[in-house]
């Protein structure tokens, strides 16, 4: 039978993106991107990494492994932001090489681009950065001669057909690996909305790139107080439908006691749920492959 991964026409076939050993598209396994928020301990982060290891091996998923070194966006200028550049992506090498791990992390200013390159398959570019020119410039001529990947979240300001043009940038500079994640759209305040057309639009774009779904950060509740606040226990839900949708990764934010932890604690998922719900995904994704094209 044809595999409903393929919705699109020939040529909405989207490229191949890799990272490291992980190869994101059609016809792949389903990738899954996660890891906490930010850094807060070199054995917190091998801890975290070793166990989403182990559960995407036992359920044939493919892993990048993310982490922010600083979180430049925070809604109080006391709020913990990492360890900071160099620490940072030590730690991410040490993941690397001790867990044998692709390893992605956010870039903010276009000076991070070239030390990040050095260490991270994947470059990620904040939603809120995704128009930022010299920033898409600048991540596309770090990731180029080192065959590094660069995934721009979609604005949560944007509309999916608007994200041609960050993609078209990256594109330009000569970015060849690409992904852009989902993560809803500002509706109103404090709240975002997921949009499940939309997210096939996104799929149906030209250049096609893989499209990855946010899951945990579209559950925020944007500055609803102090900080953001969020709908964790609808991140479950969000995985099942993008998966059966058939993105071709999840990106999902977990640590190990969420309620102390350093950044977007109200949307993070406990570590100790993330083996049922990636176990969940894989069979709806294994389903997927053997229903019936739509």
């Amino acid at each position: 039978m044809a595999s409903s991964q393929t919705h699109h026409s020939a040529s909405h076939a989207p490229r191949l993106c890799t990272a490291g050993s992980v190869t994101i598209g059609p016809d792949q396994p389903l990738t899954i991107i996660a890891g906490p928020c930010v850094l807060e301990s070199l054995d917190q982060t091998l801890q975290i990494a070793e166990l989403l290891r182990n559960t995407c091996a036992e359920h044939q998923l493919q892993l990048v492994f993310k982490a922010s070194y600083d979180k430049a966006n925070r809604s109080s200028k006391s709020s913990p932001r990492g360890p900071g550049l160099e620490k940072g992506l030590d730690w991410l090498d040490t993941v690397k090489r001790e867990l044998d791990l692709p390893v992605t992390t956010d870039i903010h200013a276009p000076d991070q681009a070239a030390p990040a390159a050095a260490v991270a398959d994947i470059l990620q570019i904040p939603a809120f950065l995704c128009r930022q020119s010299d920033l898409l410039e600048a991540a596309a001529d770090a990731a180029a001669p080192k065959r590094r990947a660069v995934n721009v979240k979609k604005g949560q300001f944007l509309s999916p057909a608007e994200m041609a043009g960050p993609v078209g940038q990256l594109a330009a500079a000569g970015c060849e690996h690409m992904m852009h994640p989902a993560r809803g759209t500002f509706f109103g305040y404090h709240r975002l909305v997921n949009d499940f057309i939309g997210l096939g639009d996104m799929m149906a774009l030209e250049p096609a790139l893989p499209v990855c779904f946010d899951v945990t950060h579209s559950t925020q509740l944007p500055g609803a107080s102090s900080q953001s606040g969020g709908r964790p226990d609808r991140a479950p839900l969000l995985a099942r439908a993008a998966t059966a949708a058939g993105v071709h990764a999840l990106f999902i934010e977990c640590h190990p006691c969420p309620a102390e932890a350093h950044s977007d604690g109200a949307t993070q998922l406990p570590l100790e749920d993330i083996p049922q719900l990636l176990a969940t995904c894989a069979a709806i994704h294994a389903a997927m492959k053997h229903a019936p094209a739509q």
